[in-house]
């Protein structure tokens, strides 16, 4: 698996893969979820020309480099926040929602960030349960930041509360480092922000990553 930054060629097959990983929402009577548009094409190339949009993909495969999942990200307080994790499900069970994660946690260390931070509903197996698998914690109400608190806000103005969400947090250490292979492109800058764009879209890795 490589991980790398979007091409402006990738982002209409992230929209693809969003509506694939939306449709497992159906089965769990979640048709609000699965229904949801993906980020627009002006949306995820401001994330691109920002540098904070990179995705996943086998350089090997006869997809020749086709994205298999990607994940959008901004500065908010002092973490770097998840704002979109995707995979395919056809790629599902292939590591790629964690090295994805584990590729953010590489980018925030050398920025002093001290966290991973992501918003996400909490009885779906591949949200909460799953993060909670990869070391994230459910944060209290005390302990959200008023940056965590306006993107909440504006999920419950998208509707998203009508089931249990929660803001998980991942501490950092030194001891991280980025999960790119071999031959994948130099780390991209992560500018500095005080607060998540759209962050109206929900945190969905299809399957189990």
């Amino acid at each position: 698996m490589r991980i790398r930054s979007a091409r402006r060629s990738d982002l209409p097959l992230l929209q693809d893969i969003e509506r694939a990983a939306g449709e497992p929402f159906r089965a769990l009577g979640m048709a609000f979820v699965a229904d949801d548009d993906p980020p627009p094409l002006d949306l995820l190339e401001t994330y691109r020309l920002a540098g904070r949009c990179w995705v996943a993909s086998d350089p090997l495969s006869a997809t020749d480099d086709r994205p298999l999942g990607y994940v959008l990200a901004d500065p908010v307080d002092d973490a770097l926040h998840i704002e979109q994790v995707s995979v395919d499900p056809a790629a599902a069970r292939r590591g790629i929602g964690r090295g994805l994660i584990a590729h953010l946690a590489g980018l925030a260390v050398p920025r002093g960030m001290a966290a991973l931070t992501l918003t996400t509903f909490t009885e779906v197996p591949w949200n909460a349960p799953y993060y909670a698998r990869i070391g994230f914690r459910i944060l209290t109400e005390s302990e959200l930041t008023d940056g965590l608190r306006a993107i909440r806000a504006e999920e419950a103005q998208h509707g998203l509360d009508r089931w249990p969400r929660v803001c998980m947090r991942r501490e950092l250490t030194s001891a991280v480092q980025p999960s790119g292979a071999p031959g994948s492109t130099k780390v991209p800058r992560v500018p500095e922000a005080s607060a998540s764009q759209d962050a109206s879209e929900a945190v969905a890795v299809s399957g189990s990553p």
